[in-house]
């Protein structure tokens, strides 16, 4: 009975120092890993960062084309309006004068029949030879 206590003491004496040995080398191995993970972690972090700010550098350059398309729209059709304004303001002015000649004609007209009641249209009194 005495040599079973003393193999039970032996085997708990070998375990207790292999526990001791073996511990720690699981918690370097454990911190090891989550430094390689947090290393990992952060490399993918830095990688995800470069790749937003290139892509919020090129969203940029996007939005100023944009914007310099939309300017360079805007532009034009300010343009077109303004030139069709001009033609628009240009017909009314002609449209005006056409109006003032008719009128014009008018007045002759009268004057004419006025002078000459047998004048006609065309110029010439009824019945005068041409």
């Amino acid at each position: 009975m005495k040599t079973l206590i003393i193999v039970i003491i032996i085997v708990v004496v070998v375990l207790a120092i292999l526990a001791l040995l073996v511990v720690p080398r699981m918690r370097r191995r454990a911190a090891e890993r989550k430094r390689v993970e947090a290393e990992h972690n952060q490399a993918e972090a830095r990688e995800h960062l470069a790749g937003a700010q290139e892509s919020g550098a090129r969203a940029e350059k996007e939005r100023a084309a944009a914007q310099e398309q939309v300017a360079g729209a805007q532009r034009e059709r300010a343009e077109a309006d303004l030139q069709a304004s001009e033609r628009e303001r240009e017909a009314r002015e002609r449209l005006t004068a056409a109006d003032q000649h008719s009128a014009e004609s008018q007045e002759l007209r009268e004057r004419a029949a006025e002078l000459d009641p047998r004048l006609e249209e065309g110029g010439s009194a009824p019945g005068s030879a041409r």
